[in-house]
């Protein structure tokens, strides 16, 4: 059965001003409460009933809290060795701290693996093609979608997982993660370990070590400022379409009316039935 959420059929931006009719209630209301689910269900549109579509997958939802989780570890010893601020008796706590680092790096390495292999093996909302526009909607969908966050177009296009704007974005960021990880593990290999000094000891050779630390540390704000938008941009859009997306990253699912879903450029009549 779908799930129906009265009172959050279309985004506020959509929302007119006439309402459903409900039918006058019966004398006495039903007993059992699928009897009262099912009398609410046919008094709303077929059009305008949120169904419940599964869009984010469990490799895609575990690799993104792995991913933030190393984020945070990472940016606050790198932060830690880069300028140590305290500095404990012994003198065994930089060492800690560096195999913290390494840890999580060995982390994060994993997780973007994963996902990697997950662009090719993921449903439609977690395929490279989402993030990759190789449609003429897709770059119909990239200007449009620019235009109403400039306020110059009154309507967002529909789509159910990544707008090609953000994905763009993402393809942008998962960039500089990777570069972040390359500087990163030739940082390791300036001090000797392997097999890091042999597979990029070339890049601290081509520009410095000075360029390979600056570059490293300078994206560790680029990626932690990318970070702060991204936690304002999911909770204002959660809050104007209001399609359970923040709730979407731990269980998977969104909502979405009928028809949303068939409008979407990644929906459909197999994506309603998949939710459903």
């Amino acid at each position: 059965m779908p799930e129906v959420a009265l009172g959050r059929g279309e985004p506020r931006r959509q929302r007119g001003t006439a309402s459903v009719g409900l039918p006058a209630p019966p004398a006495s209301a039903p007993a059992d409460p699928s009897e009262a689910s099912q009398l609410l269900e046919s008094a709303i549109p077929a059009a305008a009933q949120r169904v419940r579509v599964y869009v984010w997958q469990v490799p895609v939802r575990v690799t993104h809290w792995v991913v933030v989780l190393s984020v945070v570890v990472l940016s606050v010893t790198g932060a830690y060795i880069a300028d140590p601020f305290i500095i404990p008796p012994g003198g065994s706590f930089m060492a800690g701290v560096r195999a913290l680092h390494l840890l999580f790096a060995f982390v994060f390495l994993a997780a973007g693996l994963v996902r990697t292999y997950w662009l090719f093996a993921g449903n439609r909302f977690a395929h490279w093609r989402a993030f990759v526009p190789t449609t003429r909607r897709q770059l119909r969908e990239l200007v449009e979608q620019t235009g109403w966050y400039l306020f110059l177009r009154p309507r967002a296009p529909r789509v159910l997982g990544h707008n090609q704007l953000a994905a763009g974005t993402y393809l942008l960021v998962f960039g500089l993660l990777a570069i972040q990880t390359v500087t990163g593990f030739s940082l390791m290999g300036v001090h000797g370990m392997e097999p890091w000094a042999t597979l990029f000891g070339w890049l601290v050779e081509l520009i410095g070590i000075q360029w390979v630390r600056l570059i490293h540390h300078l994206l560790m704000w680029a990626i932690l400022a990318f970070v702060v938008h991204h936690v304002y941009a999911a909770v204002l859009v959660d809050h104007w379409e209001r399609n359970g997306l923040l709730s979407s990253i731990v269980t998977g699912y969104k909502f979405f009316g009928r028809a949303e879903i068939l409008e979407a450029r990644d929906g459909g009549i197999a994506v309603e039935e998949e939710g459903e």
